[in-house]
């Protein structure tokens, strides 16, 4: 049996980097593609569904990542895309992920750690889409409802557009209503890495829910922070009182 290797992306304008980093990511048995300037990134993306993940620079002249970033998002384009960021800047990465970034890094990156945060990012695509058949479930809360199998949400019957972190968030927030979730526990289930100090990658993509979810009429407080812990779903019965 064959098997293709998945596809990645390099957005980044600094040619030595993507270089660099695609001899280590092809020994790394990924079939790497670059593009160089934000214009092209964006074209790349969208006319080629074979992506699996794209890494892309924030700091490129003209269009910015973050540009790019917007632009496929609002094109209902899902594949996954890791931020590189500079060291320091802490605003540019949560700007990335209240935009809809899957994870980020910051630059300069060490290789070895891009392929860990690329394979947790495809592990967590392969189990979304595993043997739908025997996982398949539906949840329905505040008319908020999760289809496992078809990996849609919809708000009363109407399509609730999220990225496969924010998917996975709300699915594991509903499954374990009323029960508190720990930032630890949620990193690792739905980034699939340890939470690390200062990281506040969870606190965007829950943000990110609640605003969708105010969006189209509910209660973003139907999550709840709860403090020095992690997070919660409420049950419709106290979101009623």
């Amino acid at each position: 049996m064959t098997i293709t290797p998945h596809q990645i992306l390099l957005v980044d304008d600094d040619r030595e980097l993507c270089s660099l980093l695609r001899e280590y990511l092809e020994s790394e048995g990924y079939q790497i593609s670059l593009a160089h300037d934000g214009v092209e990134g964006v074209s790349m993306i969208l006319a080629d569904p074979s992506i699996d993940v794209v890494v892309l620079d924030i700091m490129m002249p003209g269009l910015t990542g973050l540009d790019v970033l917007q632009q496929v998002r609002k094109a209902q384009c899902d594949t996954a895309i890791i931020m590189l960021t500079g060291r320091g800047d802490d605003v540019d990465r949560i700007v990335g992920l209240e935009m809809g970034a899957d994870d980020y890094l910051a630059k300069p990156c060490n290789p070895r750690e891009l392929v860990a945060r690329i394979r947790a990012v495809l592990r967590r695509t392969k189990q979304a889409n595993s043997e739908p058949e025997k996982t398949a479930e539906v949840l329905s809360l505040h008319g908020v409802q999760i289809n496992t199998a078809s990996l849609s949400a919809t708000v009363n019957a109407e399509p609730l557009e999220l990225t496969g972190a924010e998917f996975s968030l709300l699915s594991l927030l509903m499954a374990s209503c009323g029960t508190t979730l720990s930032k630890e526990w949620l990193t690792e289930q739905v980034l699939h890495r340890k939470l690390s100090a200062y990281d506040r990658s969870i606190d965007v993509h829950v943000s990110r829910v609640r605003q969708k979810l105010g969006a189209q009429g509910v209660d973003p407080g139907i999550i709840k922070a709860i403090r020095g812990v992690g997070y919660q779903m409420i049950k419709e019965a106290e979101s009623e009182a």
